[in-house]
């Protein structure tokens, strides 16, 4: 269908900002006159320009975008923000037609750019690889329809089933490849957050930081109820924004440390869920141990799982995270490496 062949290449587009434009979501643009593309652009960062306007810019000949369709992935913008709504850019260009993927749930949007156009006297046609359209931009329509960061949870097991040895110190077992750890840092190169238990904060005293891989690194968090990680802790160290919730009002500020004081009487994964929401933080990986997992998992709070499964056998240890009955699951591979992707089914 010459639609979705169009809508594709928009999806494409938009996913070179998949670094890059968040907060904002990611956005393809194609302008097409008489069966060709003329024009196409995709948003880079945010306050930058959106991709309408990327694409329209990029136009050779201006004069045929009053013959033209342009093609979207996601609603065109209504209002001002760092930048004019694109809606009004289009009506001025006087383009004619516009092909929308999905419209867009942000409040200050949601529908109000399509009306416009509409009422413009523009042919607006509206779910053109919806479904496609929505899965590209997962993080950014949950954080807006559930009032929640999307939340991915990650871990590597052995072939018999374990994650860790049990230990009181030293090294963690190291399950994953050289390789493997790139997709790792990818993952959290597209992350605005990444989570951590005190256990695996002491154990392991991580970085949680993005470099084997290109992007920027997630601000790092970490449940500490007791205020028990120590001074010299590199989560502490100041060198990224790092938040930590914890059940204590008397913790000494530190640079590039924010102490967030919740109930942990209470079930602490939503007030953590709020404040990182609070923060305008779109999505979270969880990093964390077995328990800290396994507590994501059975209050359904989370949208999907990367699981490396090493060929390594431990024979025994921690066990790994069970996964709740009717969760949709593919197998993947990667660099000699199988992994079990799981999705989170709704009602």
């Amino acid at each position: 269908m010459e639609e979705e062949k169009y809508m594709r290449r928009c999806i494409q587009l938009a996913l070179n900002g998949r670094c890059t434009a968040a907060p904002n979501p990611m956005v393809g643009a194609v302008v097409v006159c008489e069966s060709r593309i003329i024009g196409e652009g995709y948003h880079v960062r945010c306050g930058q320009a959106h991709a309408e306007v990327n694409a329209i810019r990029s136009v050779a000949r201006p004069e045929l975008l009053c013959r033209s369709t342009l093609y979207v992935s996601l609603e065109p913008c209504s209002h001002y923000g760092k930048t004019p709504p694109c809606a009004d850019l289009i009506i001025e260009k006087r383009i004619p037609r516009v092909v929308v993927g999905c419209q867009d749930p942000f409040a200050r949007v949601a529908g109000r750019g399509i009306q416009k156009l509409r009422q413009a006297g523009r042919t607006v046609v509206v779910g053109v690889l919806e479904d496609e359209c929505r899965e590209l931009n997962r993080k950014f329509i949950t954080f807006h329809t559930l009032k929640r960061p999307y939340v991915t949870l990650k871990w590597a097991e052995s072939a018999d089933g374990y994650i860790d040895l049990c230990r009181t110190g030293g090294h963690p077992v190291v399950l994953s490849s050289e390789r493997t750890q790139m997709l790792v840092h990818k993952l959290r190169a597209e992350h605005a957050a990444i989570l951590v238990g005190t256990r695996t904060a002491l154990l392991d005293d991580p970085r949680l930081d993005v470099r084997r891989w290109a992007g920027p690194s997630p601000v790092r968090v970490v449940l500490d109820r007791d205020l028990a990680l120590p001074p010299s802790a590199r989560l502490l160290d100041g060198s990224h924004p790092t938040l930590v919730f914890t059940g204590r009002a008397d913790a000494v500020q530190r640079p590039g440390v924010e102490y967030v004081t919740v109930d942990y009487g209470r079930d602490v994964l939503p007030q953590l869920l709020a404040g990182l929401h609070a923060r305008g933080l779109q999505s979270l990986l969880v990093e964390g141990g077995a328990r800290l997992l396994q507590s994501f998992i059975d209050s359904g709070l989370w949208d999907e799982a990367y699981v490396e499964q090493s060929p390594l056998v431990l024979g025994a240890g921690v066990g790994a995270p069970l996964m709740p009955r009717g969760s949709v699951c593919e197998c993947l591979s990667a660099f000699g490496r199988a992994y079990r992707h799981y999705g989170c089914r709704r009602t």
